[in-house]
């Protein structure tokens, strides 16, 4: 029995069976984390979802931007973006059912050594702080007013942590952190709008993993979110957006014994 982590695939349906073709996955025995954003701008979102339902308990996903950003359109809280690829999904009879299974998908998995998100985890978390507030955003999108919730956390998010927030901020900083985070302010701010490469990082700032008071390190914090950076591991991190959905490649990292597969995308 293996357990095989996958990084972005944002719609890219063939590059995924090929992948696992070439991980050689068993459905009878392994099981498969997915580090979020399943869908949007690759060509068949709606493949991919019906696939991640049909998988049951052994998959195991973490929401990403792009997820709640499905969400949020079926709510009508967001318009489409230019290069939104999501109306598959949208049109589908069985819309509602899928944003629901989707609405469902917790922002962190944990398992031994391993934590799953698919952004990041701000310096001030302990491992275990972040699996409480995960499990708090997690209920807050299940069960209370989603097109509410959806509305707040699309505002403007604070860019740091603070336990005296408001349910409203503290929301965004949650979805923010979980969801969108890549690189942080030397004192620990969230720069939200950074997608480049780390060499385009700005001097003042550094990936949030990178962080001098990091309180995770203590755990293998695998995620996605960050093509830019591309395959990254570490000790401490693995970084699995490799870039499919621009023609670069599907990443696959083994747990068990830190094995890294890639299947090419163009």
């Amino acid at each position: 029995m293996a357990t095989y982590a996958i990084g972005d695939v944002q719609g890219c349906y063939e590059p995924l069976t090929r992948l696992l073709r070439r991980v050689k996955f068993d459905p009878k025995n392994d099981r498969l984390w997915l580090t979020g954003d399943l869908v949007n701008r690759g060509p068949k979102s709606l493949d991919v979802m019906r696939w991640a339902m049909d998988q049951g308990d052994r998959l195991s996903v973490v929401l990403g931007n792009h997820d709640v950003h499905l969400i949020a359109r079926y709510y009508g809280v967001t318009t489409a973006k230019k290069r939104d690829t999501l109306d598959d999904v949208l049109d589908a009879k069985d819309c509602g059912t899928m944003i629901d299974w989707l609405a469902s998908q917790p922002f962190l998995v944990r398992e031994g050594a391993h934590v799953m998100v698919h952004a990041g985890l701000l310096p001030e978390w302990t491992v275990d702080d972040a699996e409480k507030l995960a499990a708090e955003a997690s209920h807050a999108l299940r069960t209370g007013k989603r097109r509410e919730l959806l509305r707040d956390v699309m505002d403007e998010s604070p860019k740091r942590w603070d336990l005296g927030f408001s349910p409203k901020k503290r929301m965004q900083a949650l979805f923010a952190a979980f969801t969108r985070m890549r690189i942080l302010t030397k004192d620990g701010a969230m720069q939200l709008d950074f997608s480049g490469a780390p060499s385009d990082i700005p001097s003042s700032c550094l990936p949030w993993f990178d962080h001098p008071a990091r309180r995770s390190s203590d755990a293998i914090v695998v995620f996605g979110h960050w093509a830019g950076l591309g395959l990254h591991v570490t000790p401490s991190v693995v970084g699995l957006d490799s870039g499919c959905v621009w023609g670069s490649s599907l990443t696959a990292y083994r747990l068990d014994d830190r094995a890294i597969f890639q299947e090419p995308c163009a």
